[in-house]
């Protein structure tokens, strides 16, 4: 614009010159003198005109191609995928598009809660509805307000709670849209079914806040927040809400059931025989070939393959096995805080793969591909496709858990014993005496789906719906044992491996501490390696390093107190000032299982570890536990807490260990505290809350 003026200014000086020079030329008589002294100006003022005419041309040239360029920036066609993503994003613009009337969101980590959410939305046919599932993370969940646009439309919510209360990763952004909404979702139809665990201290928080919220912003609730206890049987508190749930939704909506529950299948199998190789998966959780080219960042769907360089025994007898492991991440720019949790992508036993493959009587080497029959779902295949049956059963599917009661009505029909296949249905079913039969017959006695096939010989299924029905092999969290600022380019795991015999004689192995058990540092010259994650915790070690720590770890509940000592051991050699780092350690025998022994010695004799307890239980007659050894420094315990604002921590065993040692603190509170038992556990509540007892705890 600013060339456009100056080419506008400099037309107009050169007319009004022009007009001036023949204004004052007509208006006076030239005598010859004048005539000459006239004739060398006219041939100047051409001169002139030439050179504005030249300037003029070239400006207006300059500005043309000037403004052309500045046209062309909106034209970039990146503008367009903007668009695209929006719409997509909208769940209730894709019900209108295939015609579904119910959303069920889930908020899952290990997998249970998308499974119940796919189970929910294929019962919706049977009710003459139609639903779909869907991932939080993926959708505009602003969008409930819109959900009155869809006739006898309604949202489910399976909402796993995970840790210490918090949401799943993938509710994340749907828990922060929650707590900062305002929007008016009257005319909402809604119902929660929560998934926890009761040895949590926050059980089910996730669902509880979910059902509550919905509530206050608006929305109707037509059936009860339903409570899975995984401690329990999660399986049938599922199936007990679920079968209240659906007469609820026929009454509200004045639908009817239309028949018996039937098998549907979801994906189709497609059979690759000429198929180029390298567009095969060969164990990958995302991107294609992405363990050959690792490119960061890392996360859950883009893990790193980190080289195993220590993987040694920990114990020095005993028939356990615990184990510590260097993983190295040098060059994946993987960062870590101590506290945090390393995620591991196990396999399968190549043994029990091996077993389905005869049983079925299956070539496991058969490239397939699984294909939604669902054409507009956003999930177009259960595990990555293409890919071989033995890479699904060794890196993408469960086999090793019992499956769940929905697998087994899916399987009933192949059963061609009527005997087997009335016992599948019946365990399937909300019947009193088949929720004891699977209780009995398949949870307790821990068979996996190899033994059940075992066990009922006319029971062989297409492998590939199989597939199709098994639930994915999920990631192991292990807390680090190590710091950052000591080990920059490692991440220590600290864990038991898993092995324990079953009612029916079988030897059943934990999937992911039997495969690190094998990862050694190097293997005929093969390097062994780990796909693996960082998930982030609020496990953290005081801001101020001089505030005093008390650690309660017994067993590989140790793991994350390794990397705070190493941590705190690290800021005194920078010359900070460190606090009193108390450490409550428990294991079985001195001189059998007490992990990490040398180390924890050379901190306590360098004073950085201001005290060592340990407790360990099977070296005398009566049983010694760390909750033993608090109550014996009781009065110590109280000062570090009452005076000098101590912040605890509890890592192991979430059924017994942590809630013993809860009480513990109640007992230590109460008494020197000179409070009642309400009070003192309101004193220890109030800790929680200001974030000075923190858990890393598991069942």
């Amino acid at each position: 614009m600013k060339l456009q003026t100056i080419l506008n200014n400099l037309i107009w000086e050169w007319r009004v010159s022009s007009v001036n020079m023949e204004d004052s030329g007509m208006d006076r008589t030239i005598s010859p003198s004048e005539n000459i002294s006239s004739a060398g100006e006219e041939a100047l003022f051409s001169m002139a005109d030439m050179f504005l005419f030249s300037l003029i041309i070239g400006l207006v040239t300059y500005w043309f191609f000037f403004r052309k360029k500045k046209e062309e920036i909106p034209e970039f066609p990146k503008i367009m995928p903007t668009t695209t993503s929006v719409r997509e994003s909208s769940f209730v613009e894709k019900m209108k598009k295939t015609g579904k009337n119910i959303v069920v969101f889930y908020g899952s980590q290990t997998g249970t809660g998308e499974e119940f959410a796919n189970r929910l939305s294929k019962d919706a046919h049977r009710y003459g509805m139609r639903g779909m599932s869907a991932d939080p993370e993926e959708y505009e969940l602003s969008d409930l307000s819109r959900l009155t646009e869809i006739d006898n439309s309604l949202a489910v919510f399976c909402m796993a709670t995970y840790g210490e209360g918090d949401p799943t990763d993938n509710a994340q952004d749907f828990y922060d849209w929650l707590q900062e909404a305002d929007t008016d979702l009257s005319g909402l139809k809604f119902a929660v079914f929560g998934l926890g665990n009761k040895t949590y201290e926050h059980f089910n928080a996730m669902g509880k806040y979910v059902d509550k919220r919905l509530e206050e912003l608006g929305g109707q609730r037509i059936f009860d927040l339903g409570m899975g206890d995984d401690d329990g049987n999660l399986e049938e508190d599922f199936i007990t809400w679920r079968e209240q749930f659906w007469p609820a939704v026929c009454e509200h909506f004045g639908v009817e059931a239309t028949g018996e529950e039937s098998s549907i299948r979801q994906y189709e199998l497609v059979l690759h025989t000429d198929i180029n190789l390298n567009k095969m998966y060969t164990g990958e959780m995302g991107r294609l070939k992405s363990y050959e080219t690792q490119k960061p960042p890392f996360d859950a769907k883009n893990p790193f393959l980190a080289l195993v360089s220590v993987n040694r025994k920990l114990n020095e007898g005993g028939d356990r096995h615990l184990m510590h492991l260097d993983l190295d991440i040098s060059g994946s720019k993987i960062r870590y805080e101590s506290g945090d949790h390393v995620a591991v992508y196990p396999a399968n036993d190549t043994l029990l793969v091996n077993q389905l493959g005869e049983i079925l009587q299956t070539d496991l080497d058969t490239v397939i591909s699984l294909n939604n029959l669902d054409e507009e779902s956003n999930k177009k295949h259960p595990f990555p496709c293409p890919t071989s049956y033995r890479t699904a059963l060794t890196y993408y599917l469960d086999i090793s858990n019992p499956p769940r009661t929905n697998v087994l009505y899916e399987l009933a029909q192949y059963a061609t014993d009527p005997k087997e296949q009335e016992n599948l249905r019946k365990m399937a079913s909300s019947a009193t005496d088949g929720k004891a039969l699977y209780l009995n017959w398949v949870l307790e006695s821990r068979r996996n789906i190899l033994a059940i096939l075992q066990d009922m010989p006319s029971l062989r299924p297409p492998i590939d719906h199989l597939c199709e029905l098994l639930p994915r092999l999920q990631a192991r969290y292990y807390s680090i044992a190590s710091s950052s600022k000591v080990h920059p380019n490692s991440i220590h795991i600290c864990a038991v491996v898993v092995e324990y015999e079953t009612k029916t004689g079988r030897v059943n192995k934990g999937v992911a501490t039997n495969w690190l058990k094998n990862k050694v540092p190097s293997d005929n010259g093969h390097k062994s390696a780990v796909p693996v994650f960082v998930r982030k915790s609020q496990f953290r070690l005081p801001f101020k390093s001089s505030t005093p720590v008390i650690m309660i770890g017994p067993g590989t509940g140790i793991a994350p107190f390794v990397g705070f000592i190493q941590e705190r051991a690290w800021l005194k050699q920078q010359g900070k000032e460190v606090g009193e780092t108390v450490l409550y350690y428990g294991c079985r025998h001195k001189h059998e299982d007490f992990l990490y022994k040398e180390e924890l010695a050379q901190f306590h004799k360098d004073g950085v570890l201001t005290q060592l307890n340990v407790a360990f239980s099977r070296d005398q007659n009566h049983k010694i536990y760390v909750q033993h050894l608090l109550k014996k420094n009781k009065e110590n315990v109280w000062k570090l807490i009452s005076e000098d604002n101590a912040h605890i921590y509890v890592c192991g065993d979430a059924r017994n260990m942590a809630r013993d040692v809860q009480n513990a603190f109640y007992e230590i509170v109460a008494e020197y505290g000179k409070m009642d038992h309400a009070q003192a556990v309101d004193y220890v509540k109030k800790l929680m809350t200001k974030g000075r007892y923190s858990l890393d705890v598991w069942s």
